[in-house]
């Protein structure tokens, strides 16, 4: 059964945090907060925690899952980033957007657009997110929690524990984060192109 952690939205209890870091080392699967949605993290190199999220969403290997980065030099290791894109990105981070990016050898291949070699990259602006990437110092591979037959992400904490208390190791409540997934910029021409328009404004890019 799934521990659930109540964290402050502004002021995140640390040694709660930690625990919770020591989760996702353990190779756990946590439900938390983000400046969207809620969504599912995992340690990026745990291929097992990985395929639990996979069997939760219902989504095959195909599947395009996120890195969670604490900042940009944290996102810059993992894609290859110009220095025309750099900028954009500095101006739209911390924020509701994901940025497809081709993906460097820091990220496992199974992590990677097969065909493509991208990988999707995002900075939130949520402070429990922060928090734990600050502790587990690296980012989460992550995917917004959507269940199988909905079309919008979970966006009840509570909700999230009845579901999910028997799949995953790990509710954090952060309160109510919305239920908008983010923004999604293909960056890989260097040119911005929209693949999803979500919580984060569309119109700079376009």
């Amino acid at each position: 059964m799934a521990q659930y952690f109540e964290i402050h939205p502004d002021n995140p209890q640390q040694r709660l945090i930690k625990q919770a870091v020591e989760i996702l080392n353990r190779g756990g699967v946590v439900a938390y907060p983000t400046d969207s949605s809620y969504a599912l993290g995992c340690h990026i190199g745990d291929k097992r925690a990985l395929d639990r999220i996979r069997a939760i969403r219902h989504v095959d290997s195909k599947h395009n899952f996120t890195l969670v980065c604490r900042d940009l030099s944290e996102l810059s290791i993992y894609a290859k980033v110009e220095n025309s894109i750099f900028r954009l990105l500095k101006h739209h981070t911390p924020g509701a957007y994901t940025f497809i990016l081709k993906a460097t050898g820091e990220v496992p291949r199974r992590l990677q657009n097969p065909k493509r070699k991208t990988i999707g990259l995002r900075v939130p602006d949520n402070k429990i997110t922060l928090a734990l990437l600050e502790e587990l110092n690296q980012p989460l591979m992550s995917s917004t929690l959507i269940m199988p037959d909905d079309d919008q992400p979970l966006s009840d904490p509570n909700d999230i524990r009845e579901q999910l208390e028997h799949q995953v190791d790990l509710v954090i409540d952060g309160g109510f984060c919305g239920q908008e997934a983010t923004t999604v910029i293909d960056l890989v021409t260097g040119v911005p192109e929209i693949v999803r328009r979500g919580k984060g404004d569309p119109d700079p890019f376009e």
